[in-house]
């Protein structure tokens, strides 16, 4: 069976990773624990809060891998002697992965009652406008002057 490619477009360039980021998310989307929240707690700032109830901060660990933010869990041991007669406080190890855009920062983890809660922001960037110069075949090369050296040049 043939996939289509959703990015198979000659005007699409350099668009490949953006399609192994979607065959990660789609194989990553089927399992559903722990359940989580994803919030919007400002202009420019997320909250991604897990259930983790039974986990303690020592159980879990959160990093950043190559655009991806992966929450991993996994409880030590009980070696108590206690005897369920019901257990179904979920407690087997687990890992979450969220695909992050580009800028994506994560600034904080935080677990307060069984809730892991994970702040991220998006920093505003500048929008750059490069002009690149066009040259004939024959011509020598020019150097580039961004607009800040044009402005230098016209105030001298």
């Amino acid at each position: 069976m043939t996939r289509m490619s959703l990015f198979n477009s000659p005007l699409l360039l350099g668009f490949d990773h953006v399609e192994r980021v979607l065959d990660r998310v789609a194989k990553s989307a089927n399992d559903g624990y722990p359940p989580y929240n994803i919030e919007q707690t400002g202009e420019q700032s997320l909250r991604i809060t897990l259930a983790v109830a039974g986990f303690g901060d020592e159980d879990l660990s959160v990093t950043v891998e190559e655009n991806q933010l992966v929450i991993r869990g996994r409880r030590s041991e009980d070696t108590s002697e206690r005897i369920f007669l019901h257990r179904g406080i979920a407690t087997r190890q687990f890992q979450r992965a969220f695909v992050l855009a580009e800028g994506i920062e994560v600034d904080d983890a935080q677990l307060d009652n069984g809730l892991l809660n994970i702040d991220l922001s998006r920093p505003v960037s500048e929008t750059l406008v490069k002009t690149i110069n066009i040259r004939s075949k024959n011509a020598p090369s020019r150097p580039v002057l961004s607009d800040s050296m044009k402005q230098e040049a016209s105030n001298d």
